[in-house]
C-alpha cells in the first residue's frame, strides 16, 4: 500500500499556501468544457481579434474558424471517426493551428510530433499511437517520412501534404518558391495511402458549419503526448480536454491580475509538438488574445523585430534561448516596458543568469514554473505578485498537492530540504501511459504521479529542482546532482553555459567519474591554462566527489528542438 501524506507533515499541511499571494485560494472551482467550447467561447466573444501573426500574415478567430471548419469536415468526409489520432508532423505555422484546431473539432486526438525525429522513430510514434492521418510538410516527406511509411508498419491511411508558404497569397508562395526562400520536396505517392493538399482542403471542404461531435471532456482524449519519461522508449501520455481546461484555468487563476482577456500579444518560441509550446497556444486561445508564431526559435533578430512592431505583453521560453536572446545586441535597443512576464520553464535557469536577464529586461519579470507532459503540464509557479525565489520553480498552483518521497523507498516522505522524488496529486495528472499498462502502474499509485524528478522544498513551501532521476551521477555511492553542479560551474567568469554527466568509471566498476561540457563567453579561447581555472573554481566550490575529473570545452553546446542542453548526445560524446 501506498502511504497518504504522513499526518501532520508539512506536505499534508501545504505550507506552501501561506507563500500564495492574497487574492489566491487553495482550491478553485473550474469549469470543465472541451477545448471545442473554448475555441468557439473566443470566436464568438471575440470574433474579429487577431488569432495569430507569421511571417506578417494575420488571421481572425473568425477567419481562423473556417479554416478549422474545413480541415474538421475534410477529416470526417474522409473516413475518420471520433477518437482517431491525428499526427501532425510540422514546425510552428498557421497550418499547425488549423489542424489541431480541426482534430478537436472532428473529436480526434491529436499526436503531436518532432519534426526533426529520423525515419525508425517517426515510424516507432506512428505505430505506436496508431494513427491514421499524418500532416507534414513537403520537404519532411522528402527527406523521412516517406522513409517511414514504406515500411508499411503504420497505420497511417491519409497523408496532408503542406508547404511552409501555403498560407500566403499566391504572388508571395511563387517568389519564396523561385527565390528559394522556403524549402520545397517532390511527392512520391505510396500504395494504398490517399494524398491532400492542405491548401486544397481550405478551398473544397465547407467552413461554413462546425461538425456536430458530442465531445466528453472528462473522457475524450485531446493530446496524445510522447514524452521520453525516465527510462524506454517514448511514451504516448493520455491527456484528455478536462485535463488541459482545468490546467488552464489554474495558470489563469495564477496570473489574472495581470492577463486580460482580448487584450493581450503573447510570444513564445517553445516548438507547438511540446507541451509546453501547446499549452502556450491553448492560454492564449482560452484568453482570445493573439499569439505571435516563431518557426525559427534560434533567429533572435526576428524574435527582435516582432517585439518591436506587436509589442507582446507576454513572453515564454526555455532558459537557453532567452540567454541567446539577451546576447541579441537588438534586445538592448528595444522598449520592454510592455512585456509584464517572462515564463521560464522545462529547463532549470541558472541564477547568475536570472541576475544577468533581469537587469536587462527588469526585476521581477521572470516567473519560473514547473510542470512536465504528464502534468498538463504545470505544477508549480513561483507567486505572481509575491516573493520569488530565484533558482526555485515557486509553490504548487491551486487544486494541486505535492509532496517529495525518498527515491529508493517511495513510501517514505523525506523532512524539508532534503532531496527526493517529487510526487504530485491534482485534476491536471494525465490518465496513464498509451498501451503500457506497466509504465502507468509505475508512475501512478493511488492517484498520485511519480514523476522521476528529484526535488526539495523549503520551509516556505518553494520547490528546487535538484535533478531527473536519470541524470543522477552515482559516484563510488555518493549521489551527485547534475544540476547543482551545473548552477555552481555557470558562476565561473569564463563559462557561458555548462553541463555535467556521469561517465563509466574504468577503476571502479558500477561508479562513475563526474565529466563536464563548457561553452566559453564570447572573448575565451580554450585552452589548459583555462581548464585548470575552471578545475580550481570546481575545487574551490564543490565537495570533492562532485568536482568534474573531465573537463572538455565545445565549440557549440548541444540543443534538443525545444532548446534544452541535449545531454543524451554529450553522454554518446
Amino acid at each position: 500500500m501506498i502511504e497518504k501524506h504522513n499526518k501532520g507533515s508539512p506536505y499534508s499541511e501545504k505550507i506552501w499556501l501561506k507563500s500564495y499571494d492574497d487574492y489566491v485560494k487553495p482550491e478553485i472551482d473550474y469549469e470543465v468544457i472541451s477545448l471545442v467550447d473554448m475555441m468557439k467561447k473566443a470566436v464568438t466573444e471575440f470574433p474579429e481579434q487577431l488569432f495569430y501573426e507569421f511571417q506578417g500574415l494575420t488571421a481572425t478567430y473568425k477567419e481562423m474558424e473556417e479554416y478549422i471548419n474545413s480541415f474538421a469536415n475534410f477529416l470526417l468526409e474522409n473516413g475518420i471517426k471520433k477518437g482517431d489520432r491525428i499526427a501532425i508532423h510540422l514546425p510552428n505555422s498557421p497550418q499547425y493551428l488549423i489542424a489541431l484546431y480541426g482534430t478537436f473539432y472532428a473529436g480526434c486526438t491529436s499526436v503531436g510530433m518532432n519534426f526533426l525525429l529520423k525515419p525508425n522513430e517517426i515510424v516507432y510514434q506512428l505505430e505506436d499511437s496508431g494513427a491514421n492521418v499524418l500532416l507534414t510538410l513537403d520537404s519532411f516527406y522528402e527527406e523521412n517520412v516517406r522513409k517511414a511509411l514504406i515500411t508499411g508498419k503504420t497505420n497511417v491511411k491519409v497523408v496532408v501534404i503542406t508547404n511552409i508558404a501555403d498560407m500566403f497569397p499566391k504572388f508571395k508562395q511563387i517568389l519564396a518558391k523561385a527565390l528559394k526562400i522556403v524549402p520545397k520536396g517532390k511527392i512520391e505517392p505510396i500504395e494504398g495511402i490517399d494524398f491532400f493538399e492542405f491548401k486544397k482542403i481550405l478551398k473544397n471542404y465547407p467552413n461554413d458549419k462546425s461538425p456536430d461531435i458530442n465531445i466528453e471532456p472528462k473522457k475524450d482524449i485531446a493530446f496524445l503526448q510522447y514524452t521520453g519519461g525516465t527510462t524506454g522508449p517514448p511514451k504516448g501520455a493520455i491527456l484528455t480536454h478536462e485535463n488541459e481546461i482545468i490546467n488552464l484555468q489554474q495558470v489563469v487563476y495564477w496570473l489574472e491580475v495581470d492577463l486580460k482577456k482580448g487584450l493581450e500579444k503573447v510570444i513564445s518560441a517553445f516548438p507547438l509538438f511540446h507541451l509546453a509550446g501547446m499549452f502556450f497556444n491553448l492560454l492564449a486561445v482560452y484568453t482570445a488574445n493573439t499569439q505571435l508564431i516563431i518557426a525559427n526559435p534560434r533567429d533572435t533578430k526576428h524574435i527582435c523585430k516582432l517585439i518591436q512592431k506587436w509589442k507582446p505583453t507576454m513572453m515564454v521560453n526555455v532558459p537557453t534561448l532567452y540567454l541567446m536572446l539577451l546576447n541579441e545586441p537588438k534586445l538592448k535597443e528595444l522598449d520592454l516596458s510592455n512585456i509584464k512576464v517572462y515564463g521560464s520553464g522545462a529547463a532549470p535557469f541558472p541564477s547568475e543568469s536570472i541576475k544577468k536577464f533581469e537587469n536587462t529586461v527588469g526585476t521581477h519579470k521572470l516567473l519560473e514554473v514547473y510542470g512536465m507532459t504528464e502534468a498538463s503540464p504545470i505544477v508549480t509557479m513561483n507567486p505572481y505578485i509575491g516573493t520569488r525565489k530565484i533558482g526555485t520553480v515557486g509553490i504548487p498552483v491551486s487544486n494541486t498537492d505535492l509532496k517529495i518521497v525518498d527515491v529508493i523507498d517511495r513510501n517514505k516522505e523525506v523532512p524539508l530540504g532534503e532531496p527526493g522524488e517529487i510526487v504530485i496529486k491534482g485534476p491536471q495528472i494525465f490518465k496513464g501511459y498509451w498501451n503500457k499498462p506497466k509504465e502507468t502502474e509505475n508512475a501512478l499509485k493511488e492517484g498520485w504521479f511519480y514523476s522521476g524528478d528529484i526535488g526539495m522544498m523549503d520551509n516556505d513551501g518553494y520547490i528546487r529542482i535538484v535533478d531527473r532521476t536519470k541524470d543522477m551521477i552515482n559516484v563510488s555511492g555518493y549521489k551527485v546532482f547534475s544540476v547543482e553542479v551545473d548552477d555552481k560551474m555557470n558562476k565561473h567568469h569564463a563559462i557561458e553555459l555548462c553541463s555535467s554527466v556521469g561517465i563509466s568509471d574504468p577503476d571502479r566498476p558500477g561508479s562513475e567519474l563526474v565529466k563536464l561540457y563548457v561553452l566559453l563567453k564570447e572573448g575565451y579561447k580554450a585552452s589548459e591554462e583555462i581548464k585548470e581555472d575552471i578545475l580550481k573554481f570546481a575545487q574551490d566550490n564543490l565537495a570533492k566527489y562532485k568536482v568534474p575529473k573531465i573537463i572538455e570545452i565545445l565549440e557549440e553546446m548541444p540543443l534538443t528542438s525545444v532548446g534544452k542542453v541535449d545531454k543524451k548526445i554529450l553522454r554518446e560524446k
